[in-house]
């Protein structure tokens, strides 16, 4: 009987430990961003952000550097793409919509879930101010939105993400108990009226509201991990006001936000807070998708990330005085990063 009970109590640890294991936060996934697909000009472009997606597809054969304490990286389970797509969101070209041809490259390259593109891994892109209007400001019949509203309803079906906001552009996603949100353009609800740039091409469109509703409603008081995403950057360009930035700021406040990742200017990790703020956020600056992308592993403690790039580029002038780039083929590692994460 005893040894009856014994066992009993055996299976149910086992069962626990097994649960609480799988419970466990291990989350590795890939930021890039500036991804700038072109068509009837510039397409060398394209050809380089191909040659990082296969890049990418590999990274699982690679390890982590061993300054950030070495080992296998994981098989990621996503890509993200914080905007400017593709480099002219509403333009013609030799009687030729280049903004729909643009697109198309991205979609052959990026497809949607892993299975219809070159990436082996679901996307998740937003817009940035190189990829057009809003819906219905578009001049020449093609809408970089419009599609992305589409591929928002896909991935809630897929089950991809689990919350798009009410206009259909901003959503949200869980990746082990850490809790995702992508935000397009920049945290905000409407153009600032002291921003220098048109509205009709730089409305945030409701993304600040989206943003509050949603992390109250699915993350509250608990505490967990947040990761934010947009285009814009925190290193105080005037693409958007420092008003906007602040009330970004209190939005996250309460919150356990772990990392904020965008795209727009260059590449780089800092640490950012408005003034007269104490607690500053970890920023992360994501770079062009020509060049390479970030790593990023979160677990139950702990987040490192690592720029993967390719290492060995110079730019050789043709007789002709036009510039092109040539690369050696190697890669490297750079701004390694690690934090503990604390509940």
């Amino acid at each position: 009987m005893i040894c009856r009970q014994v066992r009993a109590l055996t299976c149910l640890l086992l069962v626990l430990s097994a649960s609480l294991a799988a419970s466990a936060a291990d989350v590795t996934f890939l930021v890039t961003s500036d991804s700038h697909y072109d068509a009837l000009e510039n397409e060398d472009r394209n050809q380089r952000d191909r040659v990082t997606i296969d890049e990418m597809n590999r990274i699982a054969e690679e390890r982590w550097p061993e300054a950030l304490g070495g080992g296998a990286i994981a098989r990621p389970r996503g890509a993200a793409v914080l905007g400017d797509v593709i480099d002219d969101g509403d333009r013609m070209r030799e009687g030729k919509n280049q903004s729909e041809l643009q697109f198309g490259y991205f979609l052959a390259e990026f497809g949607l879930d892993g299975t219809d593109g070159r990436l082996k891994y679901p996307v998740f892109e937003g817009w940035g101010n190189h990829d057009g209007p809003p819906v219905g400001r578009e001049q020449f019949g093609f809408s970089f939105q419009a599609h992305l509203k589409d591929r928002n309803k896909l991935r809630l079906q897929k089950g991809l993400t689990d919350h798009v906001s009410e206009n259909g552009l901003h959503y949200s996603w869980d990746w082990d108990g850490v809790h995702l949100v992508l935000l397009n353009l920049y945290p905000g609800n409407v153009p600032h009226p002291q921003t220098r740039y048109s509205a009709a091409y730089h409305d945030p469109q409701g993304s600040l509201d989206f943003l509050k509703s949603d992390l109250a409603a699915r993350v509250g008081e608990s505490g967990r991990p947040v990761v934010v995403m947009h285009h814009y950057d925190l290193q105080g360009t005037n693409w958007w006001h420092d008003e906007e930035r602040k009330t970004y700021y209190e939005a996250l406040k309460p919150y356990n936000v772990i990392a904020v990742f965008h795209g727009h200017t260059g590449t780089g990790v800092y640490r950012w807070k408005p003034d007269g703020e104490e607690q500053a956020l970890n920023v992360i600056n994501t770079g062009q998708t020509e060049n390479g992308f970030f790593v990023v592993q979160i677990t139950d403690d702990r987040i490192r990330l690592a720029y993967r790039v390719k290492e060995g580029i110079k730019t050789v002038k043709e007789p002709d005085g036009r510039e092109r780039r040539e690369w050696d083929g190697t890669w490297g590692w750079r701004y390694l990063d690690t934090r503990e994460i604390t509940q």
